[in-house]
């Protein structure tokens, strides 16, 4: 007998955690594309954390305390604050793994915490990363990995956000970023 894995409980325990120990984070990848653009399967959450190392016990503590079989390894997180990379933690009941990134210091993650979205799942607040954020960390994932589903999930985010979407802010930083004539071939399709 399979259990249905429901993402959405998942995300809402983990952003209580975060909130708990006044990390900042927003949700980000597959799970943000299912908010601003279509669901899609995604078999990780992604979250991008503002974490230092004093508060690598208290996350941890408060991951086990809310799953007892859980495993997180505080060496790996204190060298993904050192190195700004990713560490990770496997949800024991669903299987679905949490890649917790350590958010850069440069001056367009530390706006992409500035401007994440707070939304209501199961009548919780999570925060996500803005859906303009969103599609320019897909246009960077695409240069480095040219995988189609980057440019699958920026169409996808872009069809269904479409109309709400700052496109000078996004035009803006893909010149920046060196992805302008990605976005504008895809912006051409659409």
């Amino acid at each position: 007998m399979h259990h249905i894995i429901d993402p959405r409980a998942v995300v809402v325990k983990i952003a209580s955690i975060l909130h708990e120990v006044k990390i900042p984070y927003f949700i980000t990848g597959g799970f943000a594309v299912s908010v601003w653009g279509r669901p899609r399967a995604t078999f990780d959450i992604d979250v991008v954390v503002e974490l230092i190392e004093p508060k690598v016990e208290a996350l941890a503590g408060a991951l086990r305390k809310i799953y007892k079989a859980g495993y997180i390894d505080e060496t790996s997180a204190k060298d993904a604050i050192r190195h700004q990379s990713e560490f990770n933690f496997l949800d024991p009941f669903t299987g679905l793994k949490i890649d917790f990134w350590v958010t850069k210091r440069d001056e367009l993650s530390l706006l992409k915490l500035q401007r994440k979205i707070p939304k209501k799942i199961s009548g919780k607040t999570v925060y996500f990363i803005s859906p303009e954020d969103l599609i320019l960390s897909k246009l960077v994932w695409y240069t480095m990995g040219e995988s189609t589903r980057q440019l699958e999930d920026i169409e996808s985010v872009i069809k269904i956000s479409g109309k709400k979407l700052d496109m000078g802010y996004i035009r803006k930083w893909a010149k920046r970023l060196g992805t302008l004539d990605i976005l504008s071939k895809l912006l051409a399709k659409i």
